[in-house]
């Protein structure tokens, strides 16, 4: 028994109702399991011509290239020929053809990176890249970085500034966008431009492109001194809970995140026992002693805490 429906999507069986549909695409038939009617025929198969039984052979086969990057200079938009004397049999190719293939590789070269936009983009991206790989960056922020740049690069910011202080600042606002603590002093460290230049940049991207900001939320900078302290999870956790109290009582308003972070890592391990030093803890964080204490009084009487 056959009723064809080509082009539908079927999730239930219009005979029986059973939602248990089968789709043969060796015989390009959709199948009800239960009762059997074949509800559509003629059924494309959208997948691969070729098998492969293992995750090595799934990626040997494949001939799709990577997705598109705005964090790659040409979006990864391009074609690349390589050096090659052989055709697809295997056989050598004659010189004429040989000659052409050499013509055609050096002019796409050329065209890669023709314009001035193209020369500057690669040149940023290069270093884009080299600054998160030092910074152990996340891709997506990456990829922010880099949309915020191609934006200065539009609104003609780049113009007669460094691209290196201009590639740290979109780095610098998307890390701040996103969330992820990393400090004006951590990018400069590894960049070649300026910690003074990189902050002028940045200011400046932030007027031209009308970036806003979001509120930094401290415990997201907990794990991060935590991790150079060595602190237990459990104590981490304990942390997070005193900062979120203080944030409902409101006593967190206009305090620097990483001072207010390193102080409830401190409060954290008082109240669990682990001895560290307002020294050491003020060391992991980047701040002063003086911000630890001033931070651990204001948490302290807030919250009523007896350490």
């Amino acid at each position: 028994m056959r009723k064809k429906r080509e082009g539908k999507k079927f999730n239930r069986c219009p005979e029986c109702g059973s939602s248990n549909i089968i789709y043969d695409y060796d015989s390009g038939e959709i199948i009800c399991g239960d009762c059997g009617l074949v509800l559509s025929e003629l059924v494309i198969d959208e997948g691969p011509e070729w098998r492969a039984f293992t995750q090595g052979e799934r990626e040997k086969r494949s001939r799709v290239g990577v997705p598109m990057s705005f964090s790659v200079h040409d979006k990864g938009l391009t074609t690349t020929i390589t050096l090659v004397d052989k055709d697809a049999f295997g056989r050598k190719l004659p010189l004429d053809a040989r000659l052409q293939m050499l013509r055609l590789r050096k002019w796409q070269i050329r065209s890669r990176i023709h314009s001035s936009v193209d020369r500057n983009l690669a040149q940023a991206m290069a270093e884009l890249d080299r600054l998160c790989d030092k910074l152990h960056i996340p891709s997506a922020v990456k990829e922010k970085a880099a949309v915020i740049y191609r934006k200065a690069l539009d609104a003609g910011l780049v113009r007669g500034r460094s691209i290196a202080a201009i590639v740290a600042a979109a780095l610098y606002a998307a890390c701040r966008l996103m969330q992820i603590p990393r400090s004006l002093k951590e990018i400069s460290k590894h960049s070649t431009a300026n910690r003074k230049d990189i902050a002028r940049s940045y200011r400046l991207l932030l007027t031209e492109l009308n970036i806003k900001m979001p509120i930094p939320q401290p415990e997201l900078r907990v794990p991060k001194i935590a991790a150079k302290l060595g602190v237990d999870g459990e104590t981490q956790k304990l942390a997070i809970q005193i900062l979120r109290k203080a944030e409902k009582l409101k006593s967190t308003a206009g305090k620097d995140p990483t001072g207010l972070a390193a102080a409830a890592l401190y409060i954290a391990c008082l109240m669990r026992n682990k001895k560290f030093t307002q020294k050491k803890v003020a060391e992991a964080a980047g701040v002063t002693e003086v911000t630890i204490r001033n931070r651990y009084k204001g948490l302290k009487e807030a919250l009523g805490l007896n350490v």
